[in-house]
This record gives C-alpha cells, structure tokens and sequence, in this order.
C-alpha cells in the first residue's frame, strides 16, 4: 500500500524546537523528491521544504535557518527538524513525494505554537 505517515506534531511554546517524521511505504522512496507543505487556517498549502533524491534541499524563507529537512533512504523516512518556532508556525503540516506524475500525501499532522 503506497502511503505517508506524519507524527511527532504537538502543543509548543514560542522558541521551543519541534521533529517531525513521515514514513513511507510501497514506494521507491530513494527517487521521489520529498517535501514539506503546511496549511494554516484559511491560507492555502504551501512548500516550505523540499529534499530531492540526491539529497539538495531548498527552503521557503520563513522558515529557512530554524527548519532542516532530511532523509534516511534505507528507513524511507524523511524528517523536518524545526527550531525556534513562532506563533505564526502554527498549522497543519503535510509530508508529500513526488516522481515524475506520481503525488502522494500524508494525512497531516497538527503543529501549534504558543506564544
């Protein structure tokens, strides 16, 4: 069964750091490019993360010097390490792969920063 699983969201304080993992199964994890999207209430999804197979990442300056992206190809996981994190963090966080056509989603999991 081809899908992707997110976990490690929560409640945190303004500041504090956040690890987000997303596992992947029935795939050839090692070719797809592999993002990070968020979702806040009443704005669209957006990229902020994006790791591709050979490992090259690229971040949305919002988050670019507090967020790292990476994978580990022979567990297919990928990671979203988050630092310094802000209210305006809050969101829903999606983990998504993409090969040539193919695009697939995780269910999301929630992110909420405290001030």
């Amino acid at each position: 069964q081809v899908q992707l699983v997110e976990s490690g969201g929560g409640l945190v304080q303004s500041g504090e750091p956040l690890r987000l993992s997303c596992a992947a199964s029935g795939i050839i994890f090692s070719v797809y490019t592999m993002g990070w999207y968020r979702q806040a209430p009443g704005r669209q999804r957006e990229l902020f993360a994006q790791i591709g197979s050979g490992g090259s990442t690229n971040y949305a300056d919002s988050v670019k010097g507090r967020f790292t992206i990476s994978r580990d190809n022979a567990l297919e996981m990928v990671y979203l390490q988050m630092n310094s994190l802000k209210p305006e963090d809050t969101a829903v966080y999606y983990c998504n792969g993409q090969y040539y056509s193919t695009d697939i989603w995780g269910q999301g999991t929630q992110v909420t920063v405290s001030s």
